[in-house]
């Protein structure tokens, strides 16, 4: 695991896309990427990236764990635990209190330990105004 660099951003798009086109993750801009790269975290493999991760820094209060990608080759091998670990490293390293994950696989971040609720029962909720008039 290593943090990224502005070279990484072809490489990072390119492992995103295939997860956006199946509604697994949002489209991320270019812009966005390289505002996260000094909290994004690719893992590589002979050179080539092959998953990554972005902590997305709110504030000293909360962070979120973005972007998460893995080559379908490598899932369920660890890889995508080993980028979320290193995303709450650098939120450990930068003093955050809590960091979240907003998901359509809870089965996979409640196995990293994450929960639904923070030990004093705080709980997220959400709306979305487009769906709404």
């Amino acid at each position: 695991m290593r943090l990224a660099r502005k070279q990484d951003v072809a490489a990072i798009r390119a492992l995103i896309e295939p997860h956006v086109t199946s509604g697994r993750l949002l489209l991320r801009a270019t812009e966005e990427i390289e505002y996260l790269l000094p909290t994004f975290v690719i893992a590589e493999q002979d050179g080539a990236v092959v998953g990554c991760a972005a902590l997305e820094v709110y504030s000293l209060r909360l962070a979120e764990v973005r972007s998460l990608a893995v080559i379908d080759a490598l899932q369920g091998l660890g890889v995508g635990r080993r980028l979320v670990e290193a995303c709450i490293a650098i939120a450990r390293e930068r003093q955050v209190m809590e960091v979240m994950a907003i998901t359509s696989n809870d089965a996979f971040f409640r196995a990293v330990g994450f929960d639904f609720t923070l030990a004093n029962e705080r709980k997220a909720l959400f709306i979305d105004p487009q769906e709404r008039s």
